[in-house]
């Protein structure tokens, strides 16, 4: 695989994770520098780490994982998504919708559920020549971080455009991720 290649298979698996960035950066009151840094970390550490498990497990776990990896991908985002709009019509002020933005639990099933094609890839990776598989893993890590990053600081620009839908927005976008997951899953693969 090419490097040209690696580099476009890495900017397709991170683009749930932008959303989902872009998304949260919507309803991050107050925004700094290393709340991006947080998420681009998250993000591409799941996104370096799944890949490498789907290779290594490849032959025991493919068909297992495949069939009902969207499945999983959709019930952890319709849960937060589902969450997120609830919440916006709550009373909680600003701390409190940062405190649970930024939470290792939010965090974590977040990067989950934006990084399990990440691990189908990594099966595939397995099949094919794909090259090192430390380079490519590295590859799409460093990339789903950089996205990552981007979109939470992008989600801050963009905020002020819709205010106090912020979270009902942020929280329709993750449904409508895990929707588009279990939709490509279920009719086109």
């Amino acid at each position: 695989m090419s490097f040209f290649e690696l580099f476009i298979v890495a900017v397709s698996l991170a683009m749930d994770a932008f959303a989902v960035a872009v998304s949260n950066g919507l309803m991050l009151p107050k925004i700094r520098i290393r709340h991006a840094l947080v998420f681009g970390l998250f993000f591409g550490v799941f996104q370096f780490l799944m890949p490498l498990i789907g290779y290594f497990l490849a032959s025991r776990f493919s068909t297992y994982i495949q069939s009902f990896d969207h499945w999983i991908a959709f019930i952890l985002l319709a849960i937060i998504g589902g969450n997120m709009i609830k919440e916006s019509f709550s009373d909680e002020d600003d701390e409190d919708v940062q405190a649970n933005i930024m939470s290792v639990k939010n965090l974590t099933m977040l990067a989950i559920a934006t990084s399990i094609d990440a691990l189908a890839v990594g099966v595939t990776f397995a099949l094919v020549d794909s090259g090192n598989i430390w380079v490519s893993c590295g590859v799409i890590g460093i990339v789903a971080f950089i996205l990552s990053y981007i979109g939470v600081m992008l989600g801050k620009k963009i905020s002020g455009v819709f205010q106090s839908y912020a979270e009902r927005v942020g929280g329709a976008v993750l449904i409508i991720i895990g929707l588009k997951i279990l939709i490509e899953h279920l009719f086109f693969s």
